[in-house]
């Protein structure tokens, strides 16, 4: 199949993420200060993308596996270790990075913090990074071809800058106000 429309689309909203071998997956998504990291191995043709919000967390706060992939360290972790485990090879993975824009223009540049955390995160790990669009202050659109390793980022116009925010924002209150899940059950 060739061409975008031929493609089924699977959309990666913020604290997810998403692998997959099919040749025809476009995965998709918007980041505004948040940052996806493309990962592929191109030999076993199988790969990934993440959408993560905030640089890191020790614990993962929230708990449950979605909660903790909001922070990079986990993101990172969790789509390594998914193309590791069905057949990629670490020295053969192919990273490509987007997002981080200052697009709030506020005083904590939380954008800029997650595209440092990926540089630091990628070169602690000895994981080269092949492409990368991030900072700036826009918001972009990601379209991921993760079998082929192609990437089409577009910046988004201010007019278009809402939905991503929105998105983020509505994220992060469903997360703050979501009940913490326990490991532990406890019986009468």
């Amino acid at each position: 199949m060739t061409g975008l429309h031929r493609h089924v689309p699977v959309n990666v909203p913020p604290g997810e993420h998403y692998v997959t071998t099919r040749d025809d997956v476009v995965i998709t998504t918007v980041l505004g200060s948040c940052v996806a990291a493309c990962i592929r191995d191109p030999v076993a043709r199988i790969g990934g993308l993440n959408h993560f919000m905030l640089p890191s967390s020790e614990t993962g706060v929230w708990g449950g596996t979605t909660g903790s992939l909001r922070y990079g360290n986990f993101a990172m972790e969790r789509l390594v270790n998914e193309i590791l485990k069905r057949g990629g090879r670490r020295s053969r993975l192919e990273i490509k990075v987007f997002g981080g824009g200052d697009v709030l223009g506020g005083s904590a540049p939380i954008g800029h913090l997650n595209a440092d955390f990926v540089e630091w995160y990628l070169r602690a790990e000895g994981m080269p990074i092949a492409a990368s669009a991030m900072r700036g202050f826009s918001a972009r659109r990601v379209r991921y071809f993760p079998t082929t390793g192609k990437a089409l980022v577009r910046e988004l116009a201010m007019r278009d800058v809402r939905m991503p925010l929105a998105e983020e924002a509505a994220y992060r209150s469903a997360i703050d106000h979501a009940p913490v899940e326990a490991d532990i059950e406890l019986f009468n």
